[in-house]
């Protein structure tokens, strides 16, 4: 396929996101298409997804449990510049998050570098383009990313979303799929904002999304179990958050 039609084929696939966003509230996008987009070389992928072995225990899990590990780190996004912040904690408030919520969580922090570098950075480019949604487009966001393994063991599932069904209390959401290895189950589950169920997948495939317009849309994801329960058995995926920040020192409120 020569350059100029991948281009605008790449830009057909980009506005019918966006529709299904402007349409229904989300939309879910397919390995091969996300992949297209990033052109993220295999080598490089692989290295990347290798991150997820690094993740820290979430200590501050309401429900005593242990299956979830994490990294967190929070950026500026001007235009098309990306500033990491200091390393700060997570906040959610209670009615976002009922079993975590109210307080500071320090999660260990995704170091500066990774976020302003190649795949990671690439895909938060993919973010802002599609969220460019709204007239005038916002000059600055907040960008929280969120590393996340889920593990499942013999008799203990683990949970992707133990607070439920759930907005995340932001503008934008975006949840990639990078691996996940020897479970069933996972299914993201959406409804509107009268709870009705608009639509349930599994992201099964690494490179798999889901865009998400968090003030009209609740989301959750159902356990998951390992398969053979003598085998490691976990669910890894990229969280990223969009929330737009005041516009010359004027706040914001609602799109």
């Amino acid at each position: 396929m020569c350059a100029a039609l991948l281009k605008i084929t790449l830009q057909d696939t980009l506005e019918a996101w966006r529709e299904q966003l402007r349409d229904r509230g989300f939309s879910s996008a397919t390995a091969a298409s996300v992949g297209a987009h990033l052109q993220i070389p295999a080598r490089d992928w692989r290295t990347f997804a290798a991150l997820w072995d690094d993740l820290e225990p979430d200590r501050y899990m309401a429900d005593g449990g242990r299956y979830r590990r994490r990294r967190f780190a929070v950026a500026e996004l001007a235009g098309s510049q990306l500033t990491p912040e200091p390393h700060q904690p997570h906040f959610q408030s209670r009615d976002a998050n009922p079993l975590n919520g109210g307080i500071d969580r320090w999660f260990a922090p995704i170091p500066p570098a990774r976020l302003v570098a190649a795949p990671l950075a690439t895909i938060i480019n993919l973010c802002r383009e599609v969220f460019a949604l709204t007239e005038p487009a916002p000059s600055r966001w907040r960008v929280e990313v969120h590393q996340f393994r889920i593990e499942a063991r013999e008799a203990q599932p683990g949970l992707p979303t133990p607070e439920g069904v759930h907005r995340d209390g932001v503008d934008w959401a975006f949840v990639m799929l990078v691996g996940r290895e020897n479970t069933a189950g996972g299914a993201t589950t959406i409804f509107d904002a009268a709870h009705r169920p608009l639509g349930s997948f599994i992201l099964a495939e690494p490179m798999q999304v889901v865009f998400i317009d968090d003030h009209r849309i609740l989301h959750g994801v159902t356990p998951i179990r390992a398969l053979d329960a003598g085998q490691a058995a976990f669910r890894d995926v990229l969280v990223i958050t969009f929330t737009r920040r005041p516009r010359d020192g004027l706040s914001i409120a609602g799109r």
